[in-house]
């Protein structure tokens, strides 16, 4: 699950950091849907438009230390599940 999104990142970190500098971007296959100022948007915005599961969402902070990846969530035993690496 979110192989290509990851391998399009990692292969794009550079340029996406450069563009996307304190955003959260939503990924889908290998492309970027969506950018957001914050992951809650993000992730209500594009759910909308493709089901929960199908796209990651990665913020891309000032601070490399600080970057944080979010997958959409999905349901588990009735409640929403967060993947976070």
């Amino acid at each position: 699950m979110f192989e290509k999104e990851l391998l399009y990142y990692n292969s794009h970190k550079e340029q996406l950091r450069e563009k996307y500098l304190g955003k959260h971007i939503v990924i889908s296959d290998d492309q970027v849907i969506g950018v957001y100022n914050d992951a809650g948007t993000a992730y209500t915005d594009t759910s909308k438009k493709i089901p929960p599961g199908s796209f990651m969402i990665r913020e891309i902070p000032e601070n490399i230390e600080d970057e944080v990846q979010y997958l959409s969530p999905s349901l588990v035993r009735g409640k929403l599940a967060y993947g976070s690496l």
